[in-house]
């Protein structure tokens, strides 16, 4: 397999054909997959404005910043992208564990020829920068302080990134592209519904060039994407009750929106539904199994009444424990 240092985009991909979106526009691809590309998936369901604001960013090194509530596919839509246009993509959790030395590098001791030695270890942004990858920030509003400032480096289109345990300043490969997804635009957990996630400096949220956000799918598509992801339920049966699946989700949502219960349902957790359904052959038990059991006790009467509305059957709330 060629190099991935040697690899460059060598044709134009149209968006109408590659991506079912009513556009002329043209994208570079790369030819050859490389281990860094994602694998394709041909169950997904693009978001028209957000895979515009994406191919934007790939063909025009624009930085894009995908925010939208848990369970979108905001990190999936971006490696969809990336899969479809052969794109190597590298996708960075940032943790609370994830530290400055893991993105720049560090010294480290490593044998040659018989002897021990300490040279540096590139991190992960020196090592995407220099080649023709598309680095995803995952929860980037949960990254640590002293960490958001090692990636404001890098969000201008041009920005060189200086090692300073090196004396070297590196330039970005002409193919280098930048991604980060977030549960929140930088304001912190107003909410108190994503733990963990921090205020950001507004001068770097400033950089993003692209701010996109990725709400749920309309629910023919939601229920088309768990009937693909749960082949089994792809009956006549099997797409009533998915059906009504979705529809519990789209009032948990609403009641989540309306402030009435703090727990949504994700696409995510509606697939889990269906195939717990595949497991337990009672809807009702892979309900309790799937969602009500993360319900705060006091709104699980409420949830449950989502569910009497959707199915017309009582859900025993009492049993969620004995399930």
């Amino acid at each position: 397999m060629t190099d991935l240092n040697d690899l460059r985009p060598e044709r134009m991909l149209g968006v109408r054909e590659t991506f079912g979106i009513d556009s002329d526009l043209q994208v570079p691809a790369f030819a050859e997959r490389d281990d860094h590309v994602p694998e394709v998936d041909e169950a997904y369901r693009f978001n028209p404005d957000v895979t515009l604001a994406l191919l934007a960013g790939f063909r025009r090194n624009r930085r894009v910043l995908v925010q939208g509530l848990h369970g979108t596919g905001k990190s999936t839509h971006i490696e969809q992208v990336a899969a479809r246009l052969n794109w190597p993509c590298v996708r960075v959790n940032l943790d609370a564990h994830i530290s400055r030395l893991d993105l720049v590098g560090k010294d480290a001791v490593v044998l040659r020829d018989g002897a021990q030695v300490t040279e540096f270890q590139e991190g992960i942004v020196p090592w995407a920068l220099q080649r023709p990858v598309a680095l995803i920030f995952d929860e980037y509003d949960a990254g640590r302080p002293d960490v958001m400032f090692v990636i404001q480096r890098i969000l201008e289109r041009d920005g060189k990134f200086t090692l300073t345990d090196q004396n070297r300043v590196l330039s970005p490969h002409p193919h280098f592209r930048l991604f980060a997804t977030a549960n929140t635009v930088g304001l912190g957990n107003l909410n108190g519904l994503y733990q963990g996630v921090q205020r950001l400096n507004h001068a770097q949220m400033d950089r993003w060039d692209i701010v996109a956000s990725l709400s749920y799918l309309p629910a023919a598509e939601e229920i088309a994407i768990v009937l693909a992801r749960v082949p089994g339920k792809d009956t006549p049966a099997g797409r009533e009750l998915v059906a009504r699946m979705v529809a519990v989700a789209e009032l948990t949502r609403r009641g989540f929106a309306a402030g009435d219960v703090s727990t949504l349902m994700s696409p995510r957790t509606v697939i889990t539904w269906a195939e717990n359904c595949e497991i337990f052959r009672d809807p009702a038990v892979a309900f309790r199994l799937s969602f009500l059991n993360k319900c705060d006790d006091a709104e699980r009467a409420l949830v449950a009444e989502y569910y009497q509305r959707c199915f017309d059957q009582e859900l025993d709330t009492g049993a969620a424990a004995a399930a």
